[in-house]
């Protein structure tokens, strides 16, 4: 939790006392953003150092370099660091006009900031309800003696997604006399704000221009070196009361910079508003990107009106995704929804983006998209389910390049990359650094398949709780279909068993990237990945049935798809293999054979054993050698699939695997994984609050705590877990409810778990766009608001009730309901 933080409300995150150790971490914590841009919550008159790392980062925004690594070239995609809106600092007026550097040579005052000698008082206060960001600093000069009290407002408008503001306000308390104050834009910044990626190429902006318009208005422009994105940014200078005037501009290098002299007198505040906005090409509606924001920072009204919109904004978010969760707990959830919010908006239903595994709040994973989305579209599905179908289409325009993936590789149908980013290829690195070693290694990410499962399992669900069938049977129909065709060419029959095989991958867990000692890459048969390809297939073949027939016979024409082939499918999806060992699930083919780690000595030499692969290769050992796994594997099948649907794909490929077979099977994983991902207590707490064990909590306060803590040792100040966020709010919404969405019913099953009994939340499912669900003890309680047309089938505990609108039914969940 934040050190030293005062009490606040429910809805206030805080920080009291200026910590530089802790300082990034605040910085990814304390971002803005509206789906359409974000930019961390850097102290404006700090520059990039050790301490501090200013990002924006705009959605979808990617630029592709080259680096010499190890005697090797390395490509990169990156999610680009834009020009820097937010510069603004601040000290005494100097005798003269003075144009001094700031440095304080010349006989000129420095510039004030945290690190420099004199600061008395410094609060980060994040206003969650209505996104504002509000610094409180108290300086006294060393020399002077006086004191200076500033409070700074900062918004990344929710309203209109290329606005944003910030607003100064300078007391003296013990003096009068004059301040100067720059305010700037800086085009000239670098991607490095991840240590291990700073060998590697980061300056990806070029052709930067800077000027101004006016009096009060400066810009920057730029564009991206190799994806040829324009990126403009303006800004609005301006003190309300007319208490200040603008002695210098200057414009040159890239950057822009204004200098402003106040007049300050004991116990009156100054304002100084800066408004800025960032326009790019490809943004809809705009003739060009510079004008464009130039005209919008003409336009903005004051920051008052500016901030009174924007909470506006923020209130009717809020009301979509209701979510009331008591105490600690609650406070934590409400900060992980914001930043899911911030990274999601409404305003990313417009755009072509997938879900950034590390949000819009820094460097780390390069911005990429992973299989994260897994995590996050079954919160979306059931608030913002324009949304969801927005960034289901993102993965349906990289289809085509999903195949091409699947071609190369030497196989049919759709191969979605590990990471994907502008155009779809593969963007997984070949080598990575290891922090411990200090040593480049091999990179096999690339070669987990099951992003592809992922994909194909969210357009299902989505489908199930939306009832969007239009979707399910285009763009969906394609991608399912497609990634249907990919499992059946990569799995290869064997006589010897009569099953089928899927070789050369990695699992979820992805520290076992090769057999010991074996010079190919990847495990075979992966449990987690074949259970999930055959659910691909039995899915595809249930669309295939239900299509309407015209659209059925089109698309079995244009995919060429012949009743042999759907032949093989039904035949694959009934005999892939599953590997068991000891009335166990084999977490891949010969898991059982690899030696036990001793986990005690480990965690007496070290402590944080998370990254155990970093750790064993650095003693010139392998984690390839031992039964150890960096997160959830096969234990992820119960975290998709409720055991009803569990069974039934077991089942289904002639296993069987009853309650005993699967609680041996979590005991053997639980006590063998090190939790190198902040998903792993995810999906850890999950399935034990539905087994009710003691142990849930636990494993829910680690996903809990994750980033707000920066229990992975140094990752979050990259950026936060955009998975295990939105995955928090769903183990609320749904883990802890058995909530299913299917068949027109809402289907719901609680889980006691003492340390939580008493929440609620409002969902939008199919056309009921206001469900509220309150759990309180042994009482479940759903309500429907009185304007909603059609009353809403509720199944618990094999009973259906009806809620009529405007209606609310308590249910007992300790006696059968009534119907």
């Amino acid at each position: 939790m934040p050190g030293n933080e005062p009490p606040h409300d429910e809805w206030t995150w805080s920080y009291e006392g200026y910590s530089p150790e802790q300082e990034r971490l605040r910085e990814a914590l304390c971002t803005l953003g509206n789906g359409y841009f974000a930019t961390r919550g850097a102290a404006p008159e700090a520059e990039a150092e050790a301490h501090h790392y200013p990002g924006t980062y705009a959605a979808g925004c990617y630029d592709r370099l080259t680096s010499h690594v190890s005697g090797r070239q390395v490509e990169n995609e990156d999610m680009v660091n834009l020009p820097n809106w937010l510069p603004l600092r601040f000290r005494p007026r100097p005798d003269g006009d003075g144009d001094g550097d700031g440095d304080g040579d010349g006989g000129e005052p420095p510039w004030w900031a945290p690190d420099r000698p004199g600061l008395l008082e410094y609060r980060q206060l994040l206003d969650l309800r209505g996104g504002v960001l509000t610094r409180r600093l108290r300086y006294r000069d060393p020399a002077s003696g006086h004191r200076l009290r500033v409070v700074q407002e900062r918004i990344v408008h929710m309203g209109d997604p290329h606005r944003a503001a910030l607003r100064t306000t300078f007391t003296a308390e013990n003096w009068s006399g004059e301040l100067e104050v720059e305010a700037g834009l800086d085009a000239t910044v670098t991607n490095s704000g991840v240590e291990r990626y700073r060998d590697l190429a980061g300056a990806h902006l070029t052709a930067a221009e800077a000027g101004s318009a006016g009096e009060h208005t400066v810009w920057v422009h730029c564009r991206t070196r190799t994806s040829h994105h324009t990126i403009a940014l303006a800004a609005r200078l301006g003190c309300p009361a007319g208490d200040g005037r603008i002695r210098v501009t200057t414009a040159e290098g890239g950057r822009a910079r204004q200098r402003l002299v106040l007049t300050l007198r004991p116990g009156e505040s100054v304002h100084v508003d800066k408004t800025a906005a960032l326009y790019r090409s490809g943004d809809r509606g705009i003739s060009a990107p510079l004008t464009a924001a130039l005209e919008a920072v003409e336009r903005a009204p004051a920051f008052p009106e500016l901030l009174e919109s924007h909470r506006l904004a923020w209130r009717h978010l809020w009301e979509r995704a209701h979510l009331e969760v008591p105490g600690e707990t609650g406070r934590i959830l409400r900060l992980h929804h914001f930043h899911v919010l911030q990274t999601l908006s409404p305003h990313t239903a417009g755009l072509d983006v997938g879900v950034p595994a590390r949000g819009l709040h820094g460097e780390a994973y390069r911005g990429h998209v992973f299989w994260d989305e897994l995590f996050v579209l079954p919160y979306l599905n059931l608030h913002f389910p324009e949304v969801s179908r927005a960034l289901l289409a993102y993965r349906h325009r990289r289809l085509p390049a999903a195949c091409r993936n699947a071609e190369a590789a030497g196989y049919a149908g759709a191969m979605y990359p590990w990471q994907s980013g502008s155009d779809g290829r593969e963007e997984a690195q070949t080598l990575h650094l290891n922090p411990e070693s200090r040593r480049w290694l091999p990179d096999h990410s690339r070669l987990q398949r099951h992003v592809g499962a992922a994909v194909a399992y969210n357009v299902w669900r989505y489908a199930e709780a939306t009832g969007d069938r239009e979707f399910l049977h285009t763009q969906g129909a394609e991608i399912l279909l497609r990634i249907a065709r990919f499992w059946s060419s990569a799995a290869a029959y064997e006589a010897a068993d009569g099953r089928y095989h899927i070789r050369g991958v990695l699992g979820p867990d992805e520290y076992h990237d090769a057999y010991p000692g074996s010079g190919r890459p990847g495990i075979d048969d992966n449990a987690y990945t074949n259970a999930a390809a055959s659910w691909v297939l039995v899915r595809a073949l249930d669309l295939v049935r239900g299509l309407p027939h015209p659209r059925r016979d089109h698309l079995l024409a244009e995919l060429g798809l012949t009743a042999a082939e759907l032949d093989r499918w039904e035949e694959v999806s009934r005999r892939l293999c599953i590997p068991f060992h000891g009335g166990l699930i084999d977490q891949f083919d010969g898991y059982h054979a690899l030696a036990e780690l001793d986990w005690q000595r480990y965690r007496d030499r070290y402590g944080d054993i998370r990254r155990l692969d970093r750790i064993l290769e650095a003693e010139g050992d392998s984690v390839n050698r031992y039964q150890a796994s960096k997160q959830a594997d096969v234990l992820m099948l119960g975290y998709l699939f409720p055991p009803r649907e569990l069974a039934a794909l077991f089942q289904h490929l002639g296993y069987r695997v009853d309650e005993e077979t699967w609680d041996r099977s979590v005991d053997h994983y639980l006590s063998r994984t090190s939790h190198g991902s902040t998903l792993s207590g995810l999906v850890h707490g999950w399935l034990l609050s539905r087994e009710q064990r003691p142990e849930a909590w636990r494993y829910m306060q680690e996903a809990l705590r994750g980033d707000v803590c920066d229990l992975q040792g140094g990752t979050t100040p990259e950026g936060i877990h955009l998975g295990a966020m939105a995955g928090t709010l769903d183990l609320v919404q749904r883990g802890l409810t058995g909530l299913e969405a299917r068949d027109g019913t809402l289907h719901l099953a609680p889980a006691s778990v003492p340390e939580l009994c008493s929440y609620g939340f409002t969902i939008r499912f199919g056309e009921h766009w206001g469900v509220r669900i309150r759990l309180r003890r042994d009482f479940l309680e759903v309500s429907l608001p009185s304007a909603e047309r059609s009353a809403l089938r509720v199944a618990l505990g094999g009973h259906t009730v009806l809620v009529a609108p405007g209606e609310s039914r308590t249910i007992s969940l300790t006696e059968p309901p009534r119907p």
